[in-house]
């Protein structure tokens, strides 16, 4: 918490001052009271004594007035606010191996599908592009907010040769810096990459590819699919087919989640990779934004002392 106007904290030393002169006002009744009476014979004179309650409704005016004191230094506060416009980027891997089928019905109808449901839990002004990426990258859509573009866009990708993990997310980047708010900006962007290994193929290099999207501000959440089980059928020469062994590679995944400021997730299966989706769903739908919360202190500092009062006035008809 940060505060625009400080130096009215100082107020605050009002508080124990005047726990200070209520505690010595407290002694002073009491020798009064003595000076005139026997404490043993208190207890003729009064049926019950209040205790604790007569403390209580200026335990209430001291804390109302601290809110207040503090309200009057415009306290400011990092809270979770959701997203208006946003564009997200999801590049999938669509290389022979993601035609797998250790993940059901296959690594990549898996993904289709998980990046489906998550689409349709963001936002609804939120932009969303489709990248697809085997020997080479490219545009299945450009960012939209045409869900029904996207959903096409997810079913046309199709198992190809290579992986070119580097030019997905070079192209990624390329695709954010040609985005625009409502207001001229560049929208606020993160692309998710899913993928079962790393670079195969393509001119850039993850490790360049990662350098331009960190200088753009472009964190890049990956998640590697499949299981050291998984295999794939290559044709070979007599028209026989080859079983391949495919297991997921995840370092170079992991590296450029990393180098990014994005985060690596490990999906073995169809569910696991739903529930990553949803999870970057609720992170990517909020951002944490630093506003103003005097109205809380001031709307708190109200009701303790209506609350004070009403108890004042409950038990001793009397306001402190």
């Amino acid at each position: 918490m940060s505060f625009q106007s400080p130096l009215a904290l100082i107020g605050l030393v009002l508080v124990p001052v005047l726990v200070g002169l209520y505690v010595l006002r407290e002694r002073r009744r009491q020798s009064y009271a003595a000076r005139f009476s026997a404490p043993a014979l208190l207890p003729n004179l009064v049926s019950t004594a209040p205790g604790w309650r007569r403390h209580l409704p200026l335990a209430f005016f001291l804390v109302a007035l601290a809110a207040m004191v503090v309200g009057v230094a415009r306290p400011r506060a990092s809270v979770s606010v959701q997203r208006e416009e946003a564009t997200v980027l999801i590049a999938i891997d669509s290389s022979l191996s993601m035609s797998s089928q250790d993940v059901r019905p296959s690594r990549l109808a898996a993904a289709r599908s998980a990046a489906q449901a998550f689409v349709d839990g963001m936002p609804k002004k939120f932009r969303v592009g489709v990248i697809g990426f085997a020997g080479r990258a490219y545009v299945a859509v450009a960012p939209t907010e045409d869900r029904g573009l996207v959903r096409t866009a997810l079913n046309s990708l199709k198992p190809g040769q290579g992986t070119a993990l580097g030019d997905a997310v070079a192209l990624g980047t390329r695709l954010a810096r040609a985005e625009r708010t409502s207001d001229g900006r560049i929208p606020p962007t993160a692309m998710l990459v899913i993928s079962d290994g790393a670079q195969m193929s393509g001119r850039t290099t993850p490790d360049v590819a990662a350098a331009q999207a960190r200088s753009q501000h472009i964190p890049v959440y990956t998640v590697v699919v499949g299981t050291p089980d998984g295999v794939v059928n290559v044709p070979v020469a007599g028209g026989y087919q080859a079983q391949l062994r495919v297991p997921p590679s995840p370092e170079t995944l992991r590296t450029v989640a990393s180098a990014t400021g994005g985060q690596f997730f490990t999906a073995p299966d169809a569910t696991r990779l739903r529930q990553i989706y949803e999870k970057l769903g609720s992170r990517l739908g909020h951002r944490r934004e630093k506003r103003e919360i005097t109205d809380l202190f001031a709307g708190g500092s109200a009701a303790f002392l209506l609350f004070g009062g009403a108890l004042s006035a409950a038990w001793f008809r009397r306001v402190p």
